[in-house]
């Protein structure tokens, strides 16, 4: 009898990261749970055994912190499993402008949006290849597909690399049965905005733009499973894409900026 799907979710404590721990586990997967907020995820991992009878594993870590990614991979091989599918979804954003922050908070940005994704993919993907079956899914953003703004000065920067890295890791492995897939969600109903500073946007957002994070994960699951490089989840984040696509740069641009003034925080 073969073993459940083992799927490892990082920040799975809140929002999307959650959605799709209970995804996973309604599909009858064994979940592996990491975040920093220890009790957020026992209480979930408690959930999902009682619910749905699978392994739920529970790794505390701050992914942020130097070689987090690769101390993961770690801890998780000692568990005695091995992921077929990958999540990674842990994030965040600095609302500052870039000289108003520290070195250590950009630098942790750095690491939690780029070098642990980066870590886990090349820790697992050896064995997704052997094995001949594998799943990676990178949270992006559509921002990604944007010039930037005022504050969040890394964030584009960061969510642009997780995108092009997915194409990149695809085009490499999909023919040997492993899909790579960034997923660039727009506003999204989560406890992210109030994180990063743009509750108020969220608030002003016309009515029906924002998601609810399991929209994201149902999209995500099933396009990835079918070998999907980019997706963009809803009608909305879809038009902007196209709009983003098509429009001279420096229109979109204009109206990225100007939106981002009204946010922007100057210290």
């Amino acid at each position: 009898m073969r073993q459940p799907r083992y799927v490892l979710i990082t920040g799975a404590s809140s929002g999307i990261g959650e959605s799709f721990a209970r995804y996973a586990a309604a599909r009858g997967c064994d979940v592996a749970l990491s975040a920093r907020r220890l009790d957020r995820l026992e209480s979930l991992a408690a959930d999902l055994r009682a619910a749905h009878k699978i392994r739920a594993d529970v790794f505390c870590a701050d992914l942020s912190r130097p070689n987090a990614g690769r101390a993961l991979a770690q801890d998780v091989r000692r568990a005695g499993r091995t992921p077929d599918m990958l999540i990674n979804n842990a994030g965040l954003s600095i609302a500052k402008c870039f000289a108003a922050t520290d070195y250590e908070a950009q630098r942790a940005f750095i690491e939690l949006t780029i070098t642990t994704p980066v870590a886990l993919a090349h820790a697992f993907l050896p064995a997704m290849l052997e094995a001949g079956y594998g799943r990676i899914i990178n949270i992006s953003s559509i921002t990604a597909l944007t010039s930037g703004g005022k504050g969040h000065t890394l964030y584009p920067g960061g969510k642009a690399f997780l995108l092009k890295f997915s194409q990149s890791l695809n085009a490499e492995v999909a023919h040997q049965g492993v899909f790579v897939t960034a997923i660039l969600p727009g506003m999204v109903k989560t406890e992210f905005q109030s994180a990063n500073g743009t509750a108020d946007a969220m608030k002003k957002a016309p009515s029906g733009l924002a998601q609810e994070p399991l929209t994201i994960v149902r999209e995500a699951w099933r396009r990835n499973d079918r070998g999907a490089e980019i997706v963009v989840p809803g009608f909305g984040p879809k038009c902007a894409a196209a709009l983003f696509h098509y429009l001279p740069e420096r229109v979109t641009r204009y109206f990225i900026r100007r939106t981002a003034e009204k946010y922007y925080v100057e210290e």
